[in-house]
C-alpha cells in the first residue's frame, strides 16, 4: 500500500485523476484554468502553513469518487434511506480503522469537519450555560474551544486558561481555574502552540473536578498515529480530530471516545451518534468517508512512521536555523511539527507584512497572534509556520537549513515596517508594501532559491494540466 512519504512515492499512477481533469476542461473552462494555477502555485512554492498537508492521489480519489452521489443518513444498518450497502462497508471500514489506529473502542467518522466535530462533543455532554475551559485563542487556542466570538463562547460559560511568559501552559492558572470553576468539560489541544500537549497534567486536573477532558489532536493526529507524539487515549475521555492535518487525509474530522471515556460514561458513543445525526447533521459525505478510510490505511503503514518522526526532526532542525539566524521563536523551539515565530523584536503587528513578503518570494505561511499580543488578532505580531508539507516531498534536515536562512532574509526586508496608528491608513500601507514587495531585489531572489527547492521535490510531477 502506497504511502506518501517522498518525492519517489509521490509518483503514483494516477490515470483516473487525468480522467477527472480533462472533464473539469471540457465542462468549465474556468475553474480548470483556477486548479491549474492552484496546481502550479502548490507545485512552485513552500506550503509551510502547519494545517496543511499534501495527500496521496489515492485519497484524491476517493474523496472525487462516485460515492458524492449517494445520501446515506444514518448510520450502517440503521440508515434513513435504501441502496446503502456498499456505503455501509465503506463507513464501517473507516471507523473500524480508526478505532485501531488509535486504539480506541468508538470512533464517528461522520463530522463534515473539526469545528463540527467540536461543537457535537458539547451537545453530547454539556448543557447551555455549562463550565468548559480551553487555551485563550491568542495564546494559540482553537476558536471552538471557548472563544468569545465563537458559538461554543456565547453558549457555554467559558474560562479561558493561559500560557506563561516563557509560552508554555501555565499549568498552576488551570489547576486553580478548574478547582474554582469546575467546568463540565475541559479542552486540552491547541492550534499555535509549539510544544507537547501535557495529557498527563491535564488528566489530573479534570480527575480533580470531575470534568471531562476532550483532546484535540487535530494537528498533531498523524504524529500521534506515527508514534512522534505521546497519544491522549490513556488520559482523555473523549478525542477529536481532524484528518487533512498532519494526517494527511481529505477535510473531515473525528470524534472518537476511549476506555476510560466509556467508564465515565458508558453511553457516550451513543450520546455523540445521536448528537452527529439527527441533531446537527444530515447525510453524511461519503466521498469523504471513503478518503478517510485510504488515510487512514495509509498512516498504519511502517512508513508512516518514518514520515511522522521526520516532520518533528525537520522542524526542530528548522526551528535552529530560524534562531541561529536572528529569529526569534516562541518557546525557543518546538516539539512538534509547528514553529510560531516572534516578530516583536521588529516591531508590534508585523505579521501581515511577513505573511506578505514571504509570500511574495513563494513561502506560504500564516500571520498569527503570539502570547501576550501587544497589537490585535487582525494585525498580530507573529507567523506560523510547520513542516508537514515540505516532508510529504521528500524535504529532510538539510532543506531546513536551507529555508531557514531564506525566512531570515526575507524578514531582514520588514524589519523597518511600521503598521500605521490610524485604521484607514492601513489598507492604503499594505496596498502600497504589496505592490513594493513584489519588487524588491531581496525577494526576487529569494523566489528563485524557493522555486530550485520546489523543483528538487517534486509535487504531483504525473500530473501535468495543459
Amino acid at each position: 500500500m502506497p504511502c506518501v512519504s517522498n518525492k519517489s512515492l509521490l509518483r503514483q499512477v494516477s490515470s483516473g485523476l487525468f480522467m477527472w481533469y480533462d472533464k473539469i476542461k471540457d465542462t468549465d473552462p474556468q475553474i480548470y484554468e483556477y486548479i491549474k494555477s492552484e496546481l502550479a502555485r502548490q507545485q512552485d512554492g513552500l506550503e509551510m502553513i502547519p494545517s496543511e498537508n499534501f495527500t496521496s492521489i489515492a485519497v484524491m480519489q476517493a474523496s472525487g469518487s462516485i460515492l458524492t452521489n449517494k445520501y446515506s443518513e444514518g448510520y450502517p444498518g440503521r440508515r434513513y434511506y435504501g441502496g446503502n450497502e456498499f456505503i455501509d462497508k465503506i463507513e464501517t471500514l473507516a471507523s473500524e480503522r480508526a478505532k485501531k489506529l488509535f486504539k480506541v473502542p468508538y470512533a464517528n467518522v461522520q463530522p463534515y469537519s473539526g469545528s463540527p466535530a467540536n461543537l457535537a462533543v458539547y451537545f453530547a455532554i454539556c448543557k447551555p450555560g455549562d463550565t468548559i475551559m480551553g487555551l485563550d485563542l491568542t495564546n494559540g487556542g482553537h476558536l471552538t474551544h471557548g472563544w468569545k466570538t465563537s458559538v461554543t463562547g456565547q453558549t457555554f460559560n467559558s474560562i479561558p486558561y493561559h500560557v506563561k511568559k516563557d509560552g508554555m501552559v501555565d499549568l498552576e492558572e488551570v489547576r486553580k481555574l478548574a478547582k474554582d470553576s469546575k467546568p463540565k468539560m475541559i479542552w486540552v489541544g491547541y492550534t499555535a502552540y509549539p510544544r507537547e500537549f501535557p495529557f498527563e497534567e491535564f488528566s489530573s486536573i479534570a480527575e480533580d473536578t470531575g470534568a471531562y477532558l476532550v483532546a484535540d489532536i487535530s494537528h498533531i493526529a498523524g504524529l500521534v498515529a506515527g508514534g512522534a507524539h505521546k497519544s491522549p487515549v490513556d488520559y482523555a475521555h473523549i478525542v477529536t480530530t481532524t484528518t487533512h492535518k498532519t494526517l494527511r487525509g481529505p477535510r473531515g474530522a473525528i470524534i472518537m471516545v476511549t476506555e476510560k471515556g466509556m467508564k465515565k460514561d458508558p453511553d457516550l458513543g451513543k450520546k455523540i451518534d445521536k448528537t452527529i445525526i439527527p441533531g446537527m447533521q444530515g447525510g453524511p459525505h461519503n466521498h469523504q468517508t471513503a478518503a478517510i478510510a485510504v488515510a487512514l490505511l495509509e498512516a498504519s503503514q511502517p512508513s508512516f512512521k518514518g514520515y511522522a518522526d521526520q516532520v518533528v526532526k525537520n522542524a526542530k532542525v528548522l526551528a535552529s536555523s530560524l534562531m541561529n539566524n536572528g529569529i526569534t521563536t516562541v518557546t525557543n523551539g518546538t516539539d512538534t511539527h509547528l514553529i510560531l515565530i516572534d516578530l516583536t523584536p521588529f516591531g508590534n503587528g508585523l505579521g501581515i507584512f511577513a505573511e506578505e513578503a514571504l509570500g511574495a518570494a513563494g513561502i506560504t505561511v500564516n500571520k498569527n497572534t503570539i502570547p501576550g499580543e501587544p497589537s490585535s488578532p487582525f494585525y498580530p505580531s507573529g507567523i506560523r509556520l510547520g513542516t508537514p508539507a515540505l516532508t510529504t516531498r521528500g524535504m529532510k534536515e538539510a532543506e531546513m537549513q536551507e529555508i531557514g536562512m531564506l525566512f531570515a532574509e526575507v524578514l531582514n526586508q520588514i524589519k523597518d515596517e511600521k503598521l500605521p496608528e490610524n485604521k484607514e491608513e492601513i489598507q492604503r500601507h499594505m496596498e502600497r508594501f504589496r505592490a513594493e514587495i513584489k519588487e524588491n531585489p531581496k525577494i526576487k531572489e529569494v523566489r528563485a532559491k524557493v522555486l530550485e527547492i520546489s523543483r528538487r521535490f517534486p509535487l504531483y510531477d504525473e500530473i501535468e494540466l495543459k
